[in-house]
């Protein structure tokens, strides 16, 4: 079984600093039908002006991934890190028994597009914890794991039995998935056009996928993919 969400159906906030598109609910926008798919809870797709941010605030409790599709982000949080995350990278941090961070473009010139992604932990008051990955180079046409229960084959280690690969697809390219018996997916596409086990889907669009063996996702023009395998 498959279904759709398509990227016009989704919240929408504007706050003129941000821009922000929400797939399950989040903030002031609110649908029960959309409330995540399994442990999989946010992904919020944001344009960040130029010299904007979110300020710091705090967060318990919750595995959080960021990937960064233009620009860059400049990262601090009270476990000591500083960090700079450009396009192509992956930042994650298990907010666990609390952190508090902040979020800026540092750019003067240029606005920021990242997906911002929140994944229930299996276990609560965690210590905290912060990783990166960098696929901005990753080879075209693959899967590449980007995260993972047990930080196998070089992934980034998270709280819950989840698995998020990552796929770069040029035009005519194909890669195809299995899903393992009794493991359920959801399927984001970042960028660009694809067609997924014969849905046409586009950038921001979405598909939640069980009782499926195997997917397969045909690159109709350049497109960035994120797959979450999920229990």
């Amino acid at each position: 079984m498959i279904i759709t969400r398509k990227s016009n159906e989704r919240g929408h906030a504007q706050h003129g600093w941000l821009d922000s598109y929400h797939t399950f609910s989040f903030a002031d926008y609110h649908d029960p039908r959309w409330m995540g798919f399994r442990s999989l809870r946010v992904i919020n797709d944001d344009l960040v002006m130029p010299g904007m941010g979110f300020g710091t605030h705090p967060h318990r409790d919750m595995e959080i991934i960021t990937y960064v599709l233009s620009g860059a982000i400049e990262h601090q949080d009270s476990m000591g890190n500083g960090r700079v995350i450009h396009a192509g990278e992956f930042q994650y941090m298990a907010a666990g028994t609390g952190v508090q961070h902040s979020e800026f473009n540092p750019s003067k010139t240029e606005p920021l597009r990242l997906l911002q992604i929140w994944i229930q932990p299996d276990q609560r008051g965690v210590k905290p914890r912060y990783a990166e990955k960098n696929l901005a180079a990753a080879v075209a046409g693959q899967w590449h794991l980007v995260a993972s229960k047990g930080g196998r084959d070089g992934s980034m280690a998270i709280h819950q039995d989840a698995n998020l690969a990552f796929a770069r697809l040029d035009a005519g390219q194909q890669v195809a998935y299995p899903l393992a018996a009794g493991r359920h997916a959801w399927v984001h596409v970042a960028e660009g056009e694809v067609e997924l086990n014969g849905i046409k889907l586009q950038g921001g669009d979405a598909v939640g996928v069980t009782d499926e063996s195997v997917l397969t996702v045909s690159a109709l023009k350049p497109a960035q993919i994120l797959l979450f395998d999920l229990n």
